[in-house]
């Protein structure tokens, strides 16, 4: 089956996933974007949950002040290469993850994986870092957080 370009282009845009993944997509939805749009988002957990277990070794930490002042955050992101750790992507992450903490104020990392995107509520902070896993190719794991508050 020949897959759709236009739509191919359109996924690679939104999700950021590899054109082989795109194109299998494609073909096993037979050019259907929701169905392909689903068959990523799937592939993209499973992907996530098999590098689980690697080790996470560098990183970055992100803070993160909110507009009056009163509220800040810092966040311990890891990833298995420094390579990885200075990628925009993750960065992103970092920064969204950062964010979460100031507005939602979750009482551990557990609690905040749970949670709603603030930005997207069909995902949760858990989802947000599978589908960075799926992109970067690397295991990411939350180690801390911190917020502050006066």
């Amino acid at each position: 089956m020949k897959v759709n370009i236009k739509l191919l282009k359109r996924l690679r845009d939104e999700t950021s996933a590899s054109i082989a993944d795109i194109r299998k997509a494609l073909e096993e939805s037979g050019n259907d974007y929701k169905k392909a749009l689903e068959w990523l988002k799937k592939h993209g957990i499973q992907k996530a949950e098999k590098k689980a277990d690697r080790q996470t070794a560098q990183g970055i930490v992100e803070a993160y002040i909110h507009q009056n002042g009163k509220v800040g955050t810092m966040v311990e992101l890891l990833c298995e290469t420094d390579f990885v750790a200075r990628t925009s992507e993750f960065k992103n992450l970092a920064h969204e993850i950062a964010m979460q903490v100031a507005a939602m104020a979750p009482s551990d990392v557990d609690s905040l994986l749970k949670q709603e995107y603030i930005r997207d509520s069909s995902l949760t902070i858990q989802d947000l870092i599978k589908r960075t896993i799926a992109k970067l190719g690397e295991n990411v794991v939350l180690k801390r957080f911190e917020r502050f508050k006066i």
